[in-house]
C-alpha cells in the first residue's frame, strides 16, 4: 500500500511539472514569435535596401557611358534586371542629368516601405520609403 501511494504521489509530481512548463511555455511563446518574425522582418528589408542600392549603381555605370545610343532605356533596362530577384516592381526610378555645369548622372530608386513588409504595420513601422542612390561623373564630360 506504501509503495502505491509513493508511485501516485510521483506521478500527481509529474503531471504538476509537465502543466507547469506547458504554462511556462505558453506564456513565453509570444515573445520568441515576435522576436523570431522581427528578424525575419528586418533581413528582408535590409536585402532589399541593398538591392535597391546594386540597381542604383548599376543604372548608373550605364548612364554614364558615351558609346550608348539610348543611355536612359538601357538604365531601366538594367535596372529592372537588378531588382528581378526581389519580385519587387512597384519602384520608382529618379534620374539627374548631366550638364555642362555638372557633369555628374545621378540614379535615385524608391520603394514604399508597406509593399516591402512581410508582416504590415505589426511593428509599427508604416508609411515610409526605402531609398537607394548613386552618382557619377559623366564620361568625357
Amino acid at each position: 500500500m506504501k509503495k502505491f501511494a509513493l508511485l501516485t504521489r510521483c506521478r500527481q509530481g509529474q503531471e504538476r511539472r509537465r502543466a507547469t512548463a506547458v504554462v511556462e511555455f505558453a506564456v513565453v511563446l509570444p515573445l520568441l514569435m515576435t522576436m523570431l518574425l522581427g528578424i525575419i522582418e528586418f533581413g528582408y528589408v535590409f536585402m532589399v535596401r541593398q538591392t535597391l542600392q546594386h540597381a542604383a549603381r548599376e543604372g548608373c555605370r550605364v548612364a554614364i557611358l558615351q558609346t550608348t545610343v539610348n543611355p536612359y532605356t538601357l538604365v531601366t533596362d538594367r535596372i529592372t534586371d537588378a531588382m528581378s530577384p526581389t519580385g519587387l516592381s512597384t519602384y520608382s526610378v529618379t534620374m539627374t542629368h548631366a550638364t555642362a555645369g555638372t557633369p555628374v548622372e545621378t540614379v535615385a530608386l524608391t520603394v514604399p516601405y508597406d509593399d516591402v513588409s512581410l508582416v504590415g504595420g505589426y511593428f509599427g513601422f508604416s508609411g515610409g520609403t526605402l531609398k537607394g542612390s548613386c552618382t557619377m561623373r559623366k564620361e568625357g564630360t
